[in-house]
């Protein structure tokens, strides 16, 4: 009998302007270092047309796979369905709701920069996943 996968524990949502770049690298790290506990999420309030090609090879270097993914708009409905939303520099555009965590991640752009200059911002984001998942992780032990 297979068990039943258990519901996630919280739900991410990482929002910058183009969803290109910081968003994406930080919800490929959120879902290589989590998996299913954390229910991710990533949006823009001005999507790009494509993920920063800079920011997929530089998250390639560390075995994590985003070429895949598309930048997304923002929606009211994303917000409202996440627990925790993690802005990255898309100022007012966030729409705020009630009973929401929200943390505002100081990062560079790296839109327009090359490998060398986005695997600092990808190590930031890195550090900043991880003491997100152990304060995930501490708020379900309280």
């Amino acid at each position: 009998m297979k068990m039943p996968t258990p519901a996630p524990v919280a739900s991410v949502l990482f929002v910058c302007v183009h969803n290109a770049g910081r968003s994406q690298m930080a919800a490929g790290f959120l879902f290589h270092l989590a998996g299913d506990r954390i229910e991710v999420r990533s949006a823009g309030s001005l999507p790009a047309e494509q993920v920063n090609p800079a920011a997929v090879e530089a998250m390639k270097e560390v075995g994590i796979d985003i070429s895949y993914q598309t930048p997304k708009v923002l929606t009211p409905e994303a917000v409202q369905a996440s627990d925790y939303v993690i802005t990255m520099g898309c100022g007012d555009a966030c729409p705020i709701f009630p009973g929401k965590k929200y943390l505002d991640w100081a990062l560079d752009d790296p839109a327009g920069k090359g490998v060398a200059a986005v695997r600092p911002i990808r190590d930031e984001i890195k550090t900043r996943i991880q003491a997100l998942i152990t304060e995930i992780d501490a708020q379900q032990e309280s």
